[in-house]
């Protein structure tokens, strides 16, 4: 919680005593991610019990290796903190090759210029388009399916021919992908996270 700072600590104790039900109900529970989980569209995760003294992660072309000491829990905060980092090496060397492909058939194919593409971690947004045709996508991206990967890469696309979301920007994107409305209102679902699924 936090308050300005003249407030008394009390207060904002009592503050959150009032809020308690509302906190409940909003919490997040946390997202382990354990043995088996797809990670991305390639890699799958093993987690195995070894004789290391600390946590060891290695990614390889299609798995994602997690290596614990035997006392350790795939629970404990340490491991799923070293899961989740190494999944996220894999999302961005997925995204990297498999979001740049995907970027260039749909440039061609639409006759839509852009100047460079790159990947990042971001917290909020599956994309953006600066003013110069410059392209960035989310790593979590390469997790969604394909249909919601093209709405991404069509908006980021019209942004390099209309810099707003005024209805030009639309226009111009239905005339493209005349479903997006429903591609974008699924993508709103989707948090801009780690989706671990099973194989």
């Amino acid at each position: 919680l936090s308050v300005p700072y003249m407030v008394p600590e009390h207060m904002a104790l009592k503050f959150l005593e009032q809020k308690i039900e509302w906190i409940k109900q909003h919490r997040k529970e946390p997202v382990f991610i354990g043995d088996g989980a797809h990670i991305g569209k390639s890699h799958r995760l093993v987690i195995e019990s070894s004789d290391v003294n600390a946590v060891k992660t290695r990614l390889s072309p299609n798995t994602v290796t997690v290596k614990i000491p035997f006392n350790a829990d795939w629970k404990d905060s340490e491991v799923q903190s070293a899961v989740r980092k190494a999944a996220e090496k894999a999302l961005k060397k997925e995204a990297e090759t498999l979001l740049a492909q995907r970027l260039n058939t749909l440039s061609d194919l639409h006759g839509i210029s852009y100047k460079s593409c790159k990947v990042k971690k971001l917290k909020s947004r599956w994309g953006s388009c600066d003013s110069r045709k410059n392209i960035v996508f989310n790593i979590y991206l390469i997790q969604l399916d394909w249909k919601l990967i093209d709405y991404v890469i069509l908006h980021e696309l019209t942004h390099t021919v209309h810099q707003h979301h005024q209805p030009e920007f639309w226009s111009y994107l239905e005339n493209i992908l005349p479903d997006y409305k429903s591609r974008r209102k699924e993508l709103k679902q989707m948090p801009t996270d780690i989706l671990p699924t099973s194989f």
